[in-house]
């Protein structure tokens, strides 16, 4: 069986343990519900505006930042591609290739290896980023996913492994990029610059900040395609568990800002049109149209959509097999090459990039030289290299001067500019080049991913799609049986959309994202249907890529529901028993003794429901103390009730009288609730032994300690009990609570989100006998669910909610267990219903 989350050894490379969860439901306690008293509309307008500053700044600046990724790779690849192109140009006739070859190793390995090394700096920056903010955003913190320094490495990195000649794409790192950005441009602070501070106490929360990083996701997004309504799709779809109207327009808002702010600027650098907006994205698939003067063409038909199902089918296939070759690498990966010295993944990546290198030069070769078209039968839309000449990016290594090289015109530029010949070229390259290149690239973009470099997904699989879909355009042509009037653009396109949804299993996002990208509303529906074919039919083999990489890693990721079956299971089942508990009351030697022998980031405020404490309600103030909170509690309920009775006796029913004064007459309290408290008291369980509250629990406690009655009365975090102690919040036995001092909201999370630890307090400034009053910090109202609860109930408040710990509660109010992300893993509640199925 599987045992506390734990996948079997096939599954599972990393200890769930390693990742802890995000704390995104609001914490209500005294300091917070302060701030809200003391928010008037002006406030609350003055706070909603920085926000939406914030939103605005974030787009700006995701922007910006593809601005820069884009210069600078424009700028290296066009530095190598000279200069390995005029070589090749000298060597076909002198013979020396082999000292062009040795030309473009040099450039490629140099700047991989320098990616490589930002990645030793700074792990997390390697791969795409998607599944780790996917993680996060789904309530999984990844230790330095939104850290300044991975910011860094990540966006310089990018420009080096897309340089450097790997089948990768900068889309992917800019959405990682983008979620950084958003995270960390409104706390005003960085743990690289520890001394930079600005005291600006807005946004002091998880739940703030899973925010703006949904809305920098979504400008990465908007930035890499020009599709801002694409980014925000994509940050609800792929991104956040769960959402909320207000954030929706916000965060298109901020993929608005980011697509301006590129799209100003990329057209004025590269045309000198400023405010012309002719380049929305780093990636642009151009016009599709038609010839002018053509009748017969049409962009599509209603007969091409059988075959764009079966390329849906077939895209989805060849998804289904990349996923499952490129999962057997990662685990092969981090079995075998990650536990080892870390210069072993700068080998492994110099070798991906010289079989690369080799692979593209020997294939060039092997190409068809092809008559050069006329200018006016290239289809060219706008040249993404920004270059007037509108052969600019055709390549004639090899070749005679009136014929060009196909496969080196598909190898030798950016990928950017091969998928744009492939959609937009007509009757430029053959049937076996096509196969060729797909095969090649499909081969080393599934060895590619993984590697250690800042690497997306995006590009390499819209180019491998677009090949495949060109080639399915090419056979359906030379069938003359058919007769159908073929446009390869459209093909083309849908082949890219087939083979990516196959490999990452979106649907509405990418349909709008290619949309946009492409400005033809007409290709929404062969998109749509296309996207759903290939999702149905890889998800009928395995996960998408980015799911596969979250499982490979351990993160206990949930799901957006769990099976039918699951429901045999309750709340009762899955929780976990082994509580432990703080009082209202405690003092710092039993609170420091909890925090320092325990892992939880949560603890139950309790009082105990044991017929003894009467005892000690008189000689120790302590135990007097969590009493008497909880005797108010009680008399509240008790007043309530009497409210409740009196309103019922107005009707006319006999029965409901009836019921009231038999309730009246069994628990009728006195004038103070004395009477009360002690018939609840005298009614528990038969005593248990006796334990003061300045005692931790104990590993040598019976079973029937550890399960004694725990009448619930809130939730505290350890984040909160550490800033308690080590700002002294505390007072004497021989003292009340109210000479304890009391912290703003604005001091509780002054140090997020970085709070200190257990083990650097400072117990010389303390007395172990001194008390803390947890009350008035601790959330008096966190969701709770019953111990009959269905998993699916559980499941749906737990996500939707954004909850990090669900107390499960009894009908007489007292806590039976807490539940956990990891108790709602799927493959925690497998093991519980195996377990549930042996008991039957």
């Amino acid at each position: 069986f599987t045992i506390l989350g734990e996948i079997p050894d096939e599954e599972q490379i990393l200890p769930r343990k390693d990742y802890e969860s995000l704390d995104y439901d609001r914490c209500i306690s005294e300091p917070y519900v302060e701030v809200l008293e003391g928010m008037d509309n002006k406030k609350a307008k003055k706070y909603e505006a920085v926000h939406w500053m914030m939103v605005f700044a974030i787009g700006v600046t995701v922007g910006l930042l593809g601005l820069f990724v884009d210069f600078f790779v424009r700028l290296f690849n066009k530095l190598k591609f000279t200069v390995v192109g005029d070589s090749i140009e000298k060597c076909s006739d002198k013979g020396c290739l082999s000292l062009s070859l040795l030309e473009l190793l040099a450039f490629n390995m140099t700047f991989v290896f320098i990616a490589s090394v930002l990645v030793l700096i700074e792990p997390v920056a390697a791969g795409s980023g998607i599944p780790e903010i996917k993680s996060y955003l789904n309530g999984v913190k990844i230790p330095g996913i939104v850290r300044l320094r991975t910011f860094l490495c990540k966006a310089a990195g990018v420009l080096f492994s897309v340089a450097g000649g790997l089948f990768v794409g900068k889309e992917g790192p800019m959405i990682h990029s983008g979620a950084i950005v958003g995270a960390g441009l409104p706390q005003f602070q960085s743990i690289t610059f520890r001394k930079i501070k600005f005291d600006f106490p807005y946004f002091r929360s998880d739940r703030d900040k899973r925010d703006f990083v949904s809305a920098g996701a979504a400008a990465g997004v908007a930035a890499a395609f020009g599709a801002p309504i694409g980014g925000t799709l994509f940050s609800l779809e792929e991104g956040s568990s769960f959402w909320n109207q207000a954030l929706t327009w916000k965060v298109l808002f901020c993929s608005m800002s980011a697509t301006f702010t590129l799209n100003f600027f990329r057209s004025g650098i590269n045309f000198s049109k400023w405010g012309s907006f002719q380049l929305p994205g780093l990636l642009n698939f151009g016009e599709f149209k038609c010839p002018d003067g053509d009748k017969n063409c049409h962009l599509w038909t209603a007969v091409d959509l059988a075959f764009f199902v079966l390329m849906g089918v077939v895209g989805g296939l060849l998804g289904a097999l990349f996923n499952c070759m490129n999962k057997n690498l990662a685990k092969y990966r981090i079995r075998h090459i990650h536990p080892k010295a870390k210069f072993i993944r700068v080998l492994e990546s110099l070798l991906v990039t010289m079989v690369t290198t080799i692979v593209i030069f020997a294939a060039s070769m092997l190409g068809e030289c092809r008559d050069l078209s006329t200018p006016t039968d290239l289809q060219f839309g706008t040249d993404l290299a920004g270059s007037e000449d509108i052969n600019s990016t055709i390549r004639q290594f090899f070749c005679s001067n009136k014929t060009y090289n196909d496969m080196a015109t598909l190898f030798f530029n950016p990928q950017e500019a091969a998928i744009h010949q492939l959609f937009h070229q007509d009757g430029t390259f053959s049937p076996v080049t096509l196969s060729v290149f797909f095969f090649l690239y499909f081969l080393l973009a599934c060895w590619t991913y993984g590697v250690s470099v800042p690497s997306g997904l995006f590009v390499p699989s819209l180019l491998c799609g677009a090949a495949f879909g060109r080639l399915v355009a090419n056979v359906l042509s030379s069938v003359r049986k058919l007769g159908m009037d073929i446009y390869s653009g459209t093909f083309a396109l849908i082949g890219a959309a087939a083979f990516l949804g196959g490999v990452v299993r979106m649907t509405i996002s990418l349909t709008v994202i290619l949309i946009e990208s492409t400005n033809e509303i007409t290709y929404g529906l062969p998109i749509m249907i296309t996207l759903m074919v290939a999702k149905w039919t890889g998800d009928f083999f395995n996960k998408g890529i980015y799911d596969i990489h979250i499982q490979l890693r351990g993160v206990p990721l949930l799901e957006w529901e769990t099976e039918v079956e699951m429901d045999r299971l309750t709340a009762s089942d899955i929780m976990e028993t082994n509580l432990t508990y703080v009082y209202p009351h405690t003092r710092v030697q039993s609170l420091v003794s909890i925090l320092r022998t325990t892992v939880y980031h949560a603890f139950p405020v309790v009082t105990e429901n044991r017929q003894n404490e009467r005892d000690f309600m008189k000689g120790n103030i302590l135990i007097s103390n969590n009493i008497h909170f909880k005797k108010s509690s009680v008399v509240s309920r008790a007043g309530e009730q009497r409210r409740r009775c009196q309103s019922m006796k107005s009707y006319p029913s006999s029965e409901l009288r009836n019921v009231c004064d038999e309730q009246s007459a069994a628990v009728e309290p006195s004038e103070e609730g004395e009477d009360l408290l002690q018939q609840m008291l005298e009614r528990r369980h038969a005593p248990y032994p006796n334990l003061y509250p300045d005692q931790s629990p104990s590993e040598e406690w019976t079973m029937e300690e550890r399960f004694r009655p725990l009448t619930f009365h809130g939730l505290i975090l350890r984040s909160q009990l550490v800033n308690l102690l080590i700002r002294g919040v505390c007072y004497a036995e021989n003292q009340s609570s109210t000479n304890q001092p009391r912290l703003s909201y604005a001091e509780m999370t002054e140090d997020y989100p970085r709070y200190p630890d257990i083990h650097d307090l400072d117990l010389t400034l303390l007395s172990p006998r001194m008390i803390v009053d947890v009350t008035p910090y601790m959330n008096p109202c966190p969701y709770t669910v019953s111990p009959n609860a269905r998993i699916s109930q559980v499941f749906n408040l737990f996500r939707t909610m954004g909850l990090r710990h669900l107390p499960v509660v009894n009908a007489v109010g007292e806590i039976v267990g807490i539940i956990t992300r990891h108790n709602l893993t799927h493959e925690f509640l497998m093991a519980k219903l195996r377990q549930h199925y042996i008991t039957i």
